[in-house]
Protein backbone atom coordinates (compact mmCIF):
# COMPACT_ATOMS: atom_id res chain seq x y z
CA UNK A 1 0.00 0.00 0.00
CA UNK A 2 1.32 3.58 -1.03
CA UNK A 3 2.05 6.17 1.80
CA UNK A 4 -1.19 8.36 0.32
CA UNK A 5 -3.63 4.96 0.39
CA UNK A 6 -2.12 4.71 4.06
CA UNK A 7 -2.89 7.99 4.58
CA UNK A 8 -6.46 8.21 3.39
CA UNK A 9 -7.19 4.57 5.21
CA UNK A 10 -6.03 6.16 8.43
CA UNK A 11 -7.93 9.34 7.84
CA UNK A 12 -10.94 7.09 6.98
CA UNK A 13 -10.95 4.95 9.96
CA UNK A 14 -10.70 8.43 12.13
CA UNK A 15 -13.29 9.88 10.78
CA UNK A 16 -15.44 6.78 11.56
CA UNK A 17 -14.77 6.41 14.83
CA UNK A 18 -15.42 10.62 15.34
CA UNK A 19 -18.87 9.84 13.78
CA UNK A 20 -19.39 6.85 15.95
CA UNK A 21 -18.15 8.20 19.02
CA UNK A 22 -20.30 11.85 18.18
CA UNK A 23 -23.75 9.51 18.12
CA UNK A 24 -22.89 7.65 20.67
CA UNK A 25 -22.04 10.28 22.89
CA UNK A 26 -25.01 12.80 21.87
CA UNK A 27 -27.76 13.30 23.64
CA UNK A 28 -31.02 11.76 23.41
CA UNK A 29 -33.64 13.71 21.68
CA UNK A 30 -36.85 14.49 23.66
CA UNK A 31 -39.74 12.27 22.49
CA UNK A 32 -42.38 14.87 20.59
CA UNK A 33 -44.80 16.35 22.86
CA UNK A 34 -47.64 16.21 21.07
CA UNK A 35 -49.22 13.75 18.16
CA UNK A 36 -51.69 15.04 15.54
CA UNK A 37 -54.61 12.34 15.39
CA UNK A 38 -57.53 14.38 13.35
CA UNK A 39 -58.25 17.03 11.23
CA UNK A 40 -61.98 18.06 10.95
CA UNK A 41 -62.51 20.12 8.06
CA UNK A 42 -65.53 22.87 8.36
CA UNK A 43 -65.95 23.99 4.57
CA UNK A 44 -67.51 27.88 4.06
CA UNK A 45 -65.84 29.94 7.37
CA UNK A 46 -64.23 32.72 7.30
CA UNK A 47 -62.87 35.49 9.98
CA UNK A 48 -61.86 34.00 13.28
CA UNK A 49 -62.92 31.43 15.60
CA UNK A 50 -62.64 32.12 19.38
CA UNK A 51 -62.76 29.95 22.25
CA UNK A 52 -63.26 26.36 22.91
CA UNK A 53 -65.35 24.67 25.90
CA UNK A 54 -65.55 20.86 26.70
CA UNK A 55 -68.84 19.71 28.00
CA UNK A 56 -67.86 16.39 30.03
CA UNK A 57 -71.53 15.62 30.97
CA UNK A 58 -73.07 15.13 27.28
CA UNK A 59 -69.45 14.01 25.33
CA UNK A 60 -69.05 17.16 23.13
CA UNK A 61 -66.78 19.91 22.08
CA UNK A 62 -68.25 23.37 21.52
CA UNK A 63 -66.41 26.25 19.78
CA UNK A 64 -67.23 29.74 19.46
CA UNK A 65 -67.07 31.09 15.25
CA UNK A 66 -66.82 34.18 16.26
CA UNK A 67 -67.21 35.95 12.51
CA UNK A 68 -69.16 33.04 11.33
CA UNK A 69 -72.10 34.17 14.19
CA UNK A 70 -72.32 30.32 15.36
CA UNK A 71 -71.50 27.82 17.78
CA UNK A 72 -70.41 24.49 16.56
CA UNK A 73 -70.54 21.71 18.53
CA UNK A 74 -68.66 17.93 17.80
CA UNK A 75 -68.32 14.99 19.09
CA UNK A 76 -65.58 14.64 21.89
CA UNK A 77 -64.44 10.98 20.88
CA UNK A 78 -64.96 10.59 17.09
CA UNK A 79 -64.18 14.44 16.34
CA UNK A 80 -67.68 14.35 13.92
CA UNK A 81 -69.06 17.92 13.57
CA UNK A 82 -72.75 17.77 14.90
CA UNK A 83 -74.32 20.49 14.21
CA UNK A 84 -74.24 24.25 14.07
CA UNK A 85 -76.02 26.69 16.03
CA UNK A 86 -77.39 29.80 14.59
CA UNK A 87 -78.33 33.20 15.97
CA UNK A 88 -75.48 34.86 17.72
CA UNK A 89 -74.04 38.30 17.16
CA UNK A 90 -70.13 37.70 17.86
CA UNK A 91 -69.99 34.36 20.58
CA UNK A 92 -67.01 34.47 21.86
CA UNK A 93 -66.77 32.35 25.38
CA UNK A 94 -68.65 29.25 26.63
CA UNK A 95 -68.90 28.41 29.91
CA UNK A 96 -70.32 24.57 30.72
CA UNK A 97 -70.83 23.03 34.41
CA UNK A 98 -71.35 19.78 35.12
CA UNK A 99 -74.51 19.52 36.24
CA UNK A 100 -75.91 22.16 35.08
CA UNK A 101 -78.96 22.37 32.78
CA UNK A 102 -77.53 25.42 30.81
CA UNK A 103 -74.54 26.99 29.52
CA UNK A 104 -73.66 30.32 29.24
CA UNK A 105 -72.29 32.00 26.07
CA UNK A 106 -70.88 35.75 26.07
CA UNK A 107 -71.65 37.55 22.74
CA UNK A 108 -69.93 40.99 22.15
CA UNK A 109 -73.33 42.23 19.75
CA UNK A 110 -76.21 43.75 20.43
CA UNK A 111 -77.64 40.13 20.64
CA UNK A 112 -76.58 40.11 24.36
CA UNK A 113 -74.86 37.20 26.36
CA UNK A 114 -77.42 33.98 26.34
CA UNK A 115 -78.04 31.16 28.90
CA UNK A 116 -78.84 27.75 26.70
CA UNK A 117 -80.92 24.48 26.98
CA UNK A 118 -77.66 22.26 27.51
CA UNK A 119 -79.12 19.28 25.39
CA UNK A 120 -80.93 21.18 22.89
CA UNK A 121 -79.00 24.49 22.87
CA UNK A 122 -82.31 26.34 22.51
CA UNK A 123 -82.14 30.13 24.24
CA UNK A 124 -83.52 29.83 27.93
CA UNK A 125 -82.66 33.52 28.77
CA UNK A 126 -80.33 36.52 27.95
CA UNK A 127 -77.54 38.52 29.94
CA UNK A 128 -78.33 41.84 29.65
CA UNK A 129 -74.67 43.39 30.18
CA UNK A 130 -73.08 46.16 28.09
CA UNK A 131 -72.09 45.74 24.86
CA UNK A 132 -68.87 44.30 24.00
CA UNK A 133 -69.01 40.79 26.34
CA UNK A 134 -65.88 38.72 25.54
CA UNK A 135 -63.53 36.53 27.97
CA UNK A 136 -64.52 35.32 30.92
CA UNK A 137 -63.54 33.43 34.31
CA UNK A 138 -65.62 31.53 36.71
CA UNK A 139 -65.37 31.16 40.66
CA UNK A 140 -66.79 27.78 41.19
CA UNK A 141 -66.69 28.00 44.57
CA UNK A 142 -68.84 31.51 44.40
CA UNK A 143 -70.96 29.72 41.54
CA UNK A 144 -70.23 33.17 39.63
CA UNK A 145 -68.91 34.16 36.28
CA UNK A 146 -67.16 37.31 35.68
CA UNK A 147 -67.66 38.82 31.88
CA UNK A 148 -64.99 41.34 30.03
CA UNK A 149 -67.39 44.42 28.52
CA UNK A 150 -67.41 47.50 26.97
CA UNK A 151 -64.18 48.51 25.42
CA UNK A 152 -63.10 49.95 21.76
CA UNK A 153 -64.69 47.10 20.07
CA UNK A 154 -67.86 48.64 20.81
CA UNK A 155 -66.39 52.34 20.67
CA UNK A 156 -66.43 52.96 24.23
CA UNK A 157 -63.32 53.86 25.99
CA UNK A 158 -63.34 52.20 28.93
CA UNK A 159 -64.12 48.81 30.30
CA UNK A 160 -66.35 46.91 32.75
CA UNK A 161 -65.82 43.33 34.44
CA UNK A 162 -69.56 42.31 35.14
CA UNK A 163 -70.29 39.60 38.04
CA UNK A 164 -72.95 37.35 36.65
CA UNK A 165 -74.78 34.49 38.36
CA UNK A 166 -74.59 31.89 35.71
CA UNK A 167 -77.68 30.02 36.56
CA UNK A 168 -80.18 32.66 35.67
CA UNK A 169 -77.65 35.13 33.55
CA UNK A 170 -78.93 38.34 35.82
CA UNK A 171 -75.72 40.73 37.07
CA UNK A 172 -74.60 40.96 40.54
CA UNK A 173 -72.03 43.21 40.68
CA UNK A 174 -69.57 45.57 38.26
CA UNK A 175 -66.29 47.64 38.17
CA UNK A 176 -65.38 49.87 36.01
CA UNK A 177 -61.72 49.82 34.39
CA UNK A 178 -59.98 52.62 32.90
CA UNK A 179 -58.87 50.62 29.90
CA UNK A 180 -60.38 50.20 26.37
CA UNK A 181 -59.19 47.16 25.90
CA UNK A 182 -59.23 44.17 28.07
CA UNK A 183 -58.22 40.90 27.27
CA UNK A 184 -58.35 37.27 29.24
CA UNK A 185 -58.27 36.63 32.96
CA UNK A 186 -57.32 33.76 35.47
CA UNK A 187 -59.20 32.86 38.28
CA UNK A 188 -57.26 32.40 41.67
CA UNK A 189 -58.89 29.51 43.73
CA UNK A 190 -56.99 29.55 46.55
CA UNK A 191 -57.69 33.11 47.11
CA UNK A 192 -59.68 36.50 46.16
CA UNK A 193 -57.85 37.29 43.69
CA UNK A 194 -58.64 37.62 39.91
CA UNK A 195 -55.85 38.98 37.08
CA UNK A 196 -57.16 40.50 34.11
CA UNK A 197 -54.82 41.90 30.88
CA UNK A 198 -55.12 45.66 30.47
CA UNK A 199 -53.94 45.04 27.15
CA UNK A 200 -53.70 49.19 26.06
CA UNK A 201 -52.34 49.52 29.07
CA UNK A 202 -49.19 46.93 29.14
CA UNK A 203 -50.33 45.78 32.70
CA UNK A 204 -51.55 43.55 34.46
CA UNK A 205 -54.79 44.23 36.92
CA UNK A 206 -55.18 42.57 40.14
CA UNK A 207 -58.88 42.44 41.48
CA UNK A 208 -60.38 41.10 44.59
CA UNK A 209 -63.72 39.90 43.05
CA UNK A 210 -65.48 39.52 46.50
CA UNK A 211 -65.65 43.38 46.97
CA UNK A 212 -64.95 44.03 42.95
CA UNK A 213 -62.10 46.52 43.99
CA UNK A 214 -58.87 46.90 42.31
CA UNK A 215 -55.72 46.10 44.38
CA UNK A 216 -52.76 46.34 41.85
CA UNK A 217 -51.83 47.23 38.06
CA UNK A 218 -48.13 45.04 37.20
CA UNK A 219 -46.59 46.04 34.60
CA UNK A 220 -45.61 43.89 31.68
CA UNK A 221 -42.47 45.82 30.17
CA UNK A 222 -40.96 42.74 28.48
CA UNK A 223 -43.71 43.50 25.31
CA UNK A 224 -46.39 44.78 24.45
CA UNK A 225 -49.83 43.87 23.92
CA UNK A 226 -50.50 41.18 26.73
CA UNK A 227 -53.29 39.35 26.08
CA UNK A 228 -53.53 35.57 26.94
CA UNK A 229 -53.36 34.21 30.50
CA UNK A 230 -52.28 30.78 31.80
CA UNK A 231 -51.84 30.37 35.74
CA UNK A 232 -50.07 27.87 37.81
CA UNK A 233 -51.21 28.42 41.19
CA UNK A 234 -48.91 25.73 42.89
CA UNK A 235 -46.14 27.19 41.78
CA UNK A 236 -47.29 30.93 42.01
CA UNK A 237 -46.56 31.86 38.21
CA UNK A 238 -48.86 33.86 35.53
CA UNK A 239 -48.08 32.57 32.32
CA UNK A 240 -48.76 36.07 30.49
CA UNK A 241 -48.36 35.63 26.51
CA UNK A 242 -47.62 39.19 24.30
CA UNK A 243 -48.13 40.22 20.92
CA UNK A 244 -45.66 43.09 20.41
CA UNK A 245 -43.43 41.48 19.55
CA UNK A 246 -44.23 37.29 20.40
CA UNK A 247 -43.02 36.83 24.23
CA UNK A 248 -43.24 34.29 27.05
CA UNK A 249 -43.37 36.34 30.02
CA UNK A 250 -43.63 34.78 33.74
CA UNK A 251 -44.76 36.89 36.46
CA UNK A 252 -44.72 35.73 39.92
CA UNK A 253 -48.37 36.24 41.33
CA UNK A 254 -47.51 37.25 44.66
CA UNK A 255 -45.31 40.39 43.81
CA UNK A 256 -45.66 40.83 40.21
CA UNK A 257 -42.33 39.92 39.68
CA UNK A 258 -40.81 39.17 35.82
CA UNK A 259 -38.52 35.91 36.71
CA UNK A 260 -38.44 34.87 33.45
CA UNK A 261 -39.32 36.18 29.38
CA UNK A 262 -38.76 33.86 26.62
CA UNK A 263 -39.66 34.43 22.64
CA UNK A 264 -42.75 32.87 21.74
CA UNK A 265 -45.11 32.63 18.27
CA UNK A 266 -47.16 35.83 17.29
CA UNK A 267 -51.26 35.90 16.76
CA UNK A 268 -51.67 33.86 19.81
CA UNK A 269 -55.33 33.36 21.25
CA UNK A 270 -54.91 30.72 24.20
CA UNK A 271 -52.34 28.89 26.30
CA UNK A 272 -52.65 25.84 27.79
CA UNK A 273 -51.43 24.89 31.43
CA UNK A 274 -50.05 21.14 31.57
CA UNK A 275 -49.93 20.40 35.45
CA UNK A 276 -49.49 16.73 35.22
CA UNK A 277 -46.84 17.29 32.27
CA UNK A 278 -45.16 20.66 34.03
CA UNK A 279 -45.37 21.80 30.27
CA UNK A 280 -47.12 25.11 28.64
CA UNK A 281 -48.47 25.10 25.17
CA UNK A 282 -48.69 28.29 23.08
CA UNK A 283 -50.15 28.01 19.43
CA UNK A 284 -49.37 31.02 17.13
CA UNK A 285 -51.21 31.93 14.10
CA UNK A 286 -48.59 31.69 11.58
CA UNK A 287 -48.02 28.09 11.82
CA UNK A 288 -46.38 26.63 14.60
CA UNK A 289 -46.80 25.82 18.49
CA UNK A 290 -44.23 26.36 21.15
CA UNK A 291 -44.12 24.24 23.80
CA UNK A 292 -42.32 25.33 27.22
CA UNK A 293 -41.20 23.20 30.14
CA UNK A 294 -42.47 24.68 33.05
CA UNK A 295 -41.15 22.29 36.03
CA UNK A 296 -38.38 25.24 36.80
CA UNK A 297 -40.55 28.50 37.60
CA UNK A 298 -37.55 29.57 37.81
CA UNK A 299 -35.98 28.26 34.61
CA UNK A 300 -38.75 28.23 32.03
CA UNK A 301 -37.28 26.69 28.78
CA UNK A 302 -38.58 25.73 25.16
CA UNK A 303 -38.69 22.61 25.05
CA UNK A 304 -39.90 22.15 21.22
CA UNK A 305 -41.74 23.68 18.02
CA UNK A 306 -44.49 22.05 16.61
CA UNK A 307 -45.58 22.34 12.85
CA UNK A 308 -49.64 23.20 12.67
CA UNK A 309 -51.01 25.51 10.03
CA UNK A 310 -51.52 29.16 9.73
CA UNK A 311 -54.47 29.87 11.33
CA UNK A 312 -54.05 27.70 14.05
CA UNK A 313 -54.14 29.78 17.26
CA UNK A 314 -57.72 28.49 19.84
CA UNK A 315 -56.77 26.19 21.98
CA UNK A 316 -58.34 23.77 24.66
CA UNK A 317 -56.44 21.04 26.95
CA UNK A 318 -58.61 18.99 27.72
CA UNK A 319 -56.08 16.79 30.81
CA UNK A 320 -58.74 14.06 31.96
CA UNK A 321 -58.35 12.86 28.06
CA UNK A 322 -54.95 13.49 27.24
CA UNK A 323 -56.05 15.92 24.20
CA UNK A 324 -55.65 19.31 23.01
CA UNK A 325 -57.71 20.47 20.42
CA UNK A 326 -56.91 23.45 18.14
CA UNK A 327 -58.99 25.48 15.96
CA UNK A 328 -57.60 26.57 12.57
CA UNK A 329 -59.25 30.50 12.00
CA UNK A 330 -59.39 31.04 7.95
CA UNK A 331 -58.80 34.95 9.40
CA UNK A 332 -56.36 36.47 6.72
CA UNK A 333 -54.67 33.87 5.84
CA UNK A 334 -57.39 32.09 3.94
CA UNK A 335 -56.82 28.70 4.94
CA UNK A 336 -59.61 26.14 5.36
CA UNK A 337 -61.30 25.87 8.56
CA UNK A 338 -60.57 22.81 10.52
CA UNK A 339 -60.48 21.55 14.15
CA UNK A 340 -57.07 19.87 15.10
CA UNK A 341 -56.54 17.24 17.67
CA UNK A 342 -53.87 16.34 19.25
CA UNK A 343 -52.77 13.19 21.62
CA UNK A 344 -50.47 14.32 24.08
CA UNK A 345 -47.35 12.11 24.52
Amino acid sequence: MSAGSSSKAAATALLGWFISYAVATAPAQDHHPVKLVQSVDLPGYTGDFDHFAYDAQRGRLLLAAEDHATLEVFDIKTGKHLRTIPGFGAPHSILVRNGSPTIFVTDSGPEMSTLLDGDTYAKKAKATLVEGADSIGYDADANRVYVVTGGKDVKMDTAELAQVNPDDGKKTGTIKINANHVEAMAIEKGGDRLFINLTDKNTLAVINRKTLTMIGQWPVPAAKQNAVIAFNEDAHRIFLVCRDPGMLVVMNSDTGVITNSLPAPLRVDDAAYDKAGKRLFVPGGEGWMAVYDVSDPDQVKLSAKVTTTAGAKTALLVPELKKLFIAVSPGESKAMAKVLTFDLQ
